[in-house]
């Protein structure tokens, strides 16, 4: 089933014109990983889905009804949640009040995933009453997915998470994100391609903010002149 689908979206950045045309299907329980080099509108596509940059043509489906001309907050409300490069954390607020924060008020559901993230993420349940400025670039990464999720989010979009993390981090994100698969559907923008290999279902390869190539995750894994020419990837 489709949750999320971008038809022939357009995103002005001042006189920038960034994305031209994008079209994706986001399948519901699946990690759709966009891909593509720096600069190629990957960040911009997942701000405009959340409506930080404003769509200036196209259209933006998430359960079928139109978004693109929500503000972010109402967005949100829907049911997706956004976790941002910088993973935009609250140093002074502790784990336990971020992710209490993020929780929607009349929720009988919140305290269950609450429970689930703090499983998923032991680090998190350690260090609870801990600022969150004190917590390592890993563990702020896996605050800010927990913080999307327990807002009760359908579709989480999550931007390049592996980013300046040591390797076991990025190993303790992948088993998290392999399970989160179970419970939300994911969008990714990475460019760690062994961690888009390792919890991607589909993929979007964008280039100059165009889409140029989509499918499998196990077709692109076959493909290696797609991967040299958009990835540099030998």
């Amino acid at each position: 089933m489709t949750l999320l689908k971008l038809e022939s979206v357009e995103t002005h950045i001042s006189q920038y014109h960034i994305l031209q045309g994008v079209t994706m299907d986001i399948q519901a329980g699946e990690v759709t990983v966009l891909l593509g080099r720096n600069g190629a509108g990957k960040t911009t596509t997942l701000r405009t889905i959340m409506g930080l940059n404003a769509a200036s043509g196209g259209q933006i489906l998430f359960k079928g009804e139109p978004v693109e001309k929500l503000p972010a907050y109402q967005i949100a409300r829907r049911g997706i949640g956004y976790v941002p490069e910088d993973q935009g954390i609250f140093a002074d607020l502790t784990v336990d009040e971020t992710l209490r924060i993020a929780m929607k008020r009349g929720d009988p559901a919140a305290r269950e995933r609450l429970s689930w993230m703090l499983e998923l993420f032991p680090d998190l349940a350690a260090f609870r009453e801990r600022k969150s400025g004190l917590l390592s670039g890993g563990q702020k990464q896996m605050l800010a997915i927990a913080r999307a999720y327990v807002g009760n989010s359908e579709l989480l979009l999550i931007d390049e998470p592996s980013k300046g993390l040591a390797p076991i981090m990025v190993r303790k994100l992948v088993e998290a994100l392999r399970l989160m698969r179970e419970r939300t559907t994911v969008l990714l923008v990475e460019q760690n391609f062994m961690m888009a290999q390792a919890i991607g279902d589909a993929f979007y390869l964008m280039d100059e903010g165009r889409i140029v190539s989509g499918g499998s995750m196990a077709a692109l894994n076959e493909d290696h002149e797609l991967r040299r020419k958009y990835l540099g990837i030998a």
